[in-house]
């Protein structure tokens, strides 16, 4: 299995790709799963998912926001004592902010998505950086945006400044630490079909009055593989990067997008 004995974080747990990360992370033979988001429901919700696998993944839930360095270093403590390492960390909290645009958005609103999607997602990052050292190694992966690679139609720039300013950060981390033995990755998904996307076509199909289908038919044409790929698929591409079958892969962004972007 993928990632067979692994002690894996995901922070982020929502009911789109968060959870899908860590049931898959269980689902591959993780052997310990520690949950982060700042909703207590949340966290119960993808436990119980969890269980209803049979599988033998160890599940720890720890209520945090990445914003807040002590709720960072909270769950990095409880992990280890846990479980004593940590293999992976899969960084998956974001906040989408406004659907702007850089010629008239009102940047303060830009403060929130910089301060979750950059800066909290390097202060967890930061955080399990001394005890992956410690035990030789570890891999990071960066959930980020096909929105950071090409200008969407949908108004989305401050949402794509905060992903790319992560981005290239990833880069920077996975030069200095590669002498460390840990990775740093970053895998850039698009649309994913999966409950948040769903909601919101079902959502833009009342408004407008026409079928979910008509309105996915001109996305799924401009996606090569000629649908939109599900959050499950984008899950285990994260997830690759975390594994060892990615051991010579450090400094990377892989996009899982069905195409919708080739660089």
């Amino acid at each position: 299995m993928l990632l067979k004995d692994k002690i894996v974080i995901v922070s982020g747990i929502g009911p789109g790709l968060g959870v899908k990360l860590a049931v898959e992370a269980a689902r591959e033979g993780a052997a310990g799963v520690v949950l982060a988001a700042r909703s207590a429901e949340k966290l119960d919700d993808a436990e119980q998912r969890v269980a209803a696998l049979g599988v033998n993944a160890k599940v720890i839930k720890c209520v945090t926001d990445i914003t807040d360095r002590a709720q960072c270093e909270r769950l990095v403590k409880a992990t280890v004592e846990a479980f004593g390492r940590i293999d992976a960390l899969v960084n998956s909290a974001f906040v989408h902010g406004a659907m702007d645009y850089v010629s008239n958005a009102d940047l303060d609103s830009w403060v929130e998505p910089m301060n979750t999607n950059l800066i909290g997602t390097l202060k967890l990052t930061q955080s399990v950086l001394p005890q992956m050292k410690s035990q030789g190694g570890g891999a990071i992966v960066m959930i980020n945006t096909m929105a950071a690679r090409q200008v969407p139609p949908l108004g989305e720039a401050g949402y794509a400044a905060s992903k790319a300013a992560l981005a290239n950060s990833a880069k920077y981390l996975a030069k200095e630490v590669g002498k460390d033995g840990i990775r740093v990755n970053s895998v850039h998904m698009g649309w994913m079909w999966g409950a948040p996307v769903i909601g919101y076509f079902e959502w833009q199909a009342s408004e407008q009055g026409v079928p979910v289908e008509q309105l996915k038919a001109p996305i799924e044409a401009s996606i090569p593989l000629g649908r939109i790929p599900t959050d499950d698929e984008c899950a285990r591409a994260a997830l690759f990067l975390v594994s060892d079958y990615a051991s010579a892969i450090t400094g990377a962004a892989l996009d899982a997008n069905g195409g919708a972007y080739m660089p």
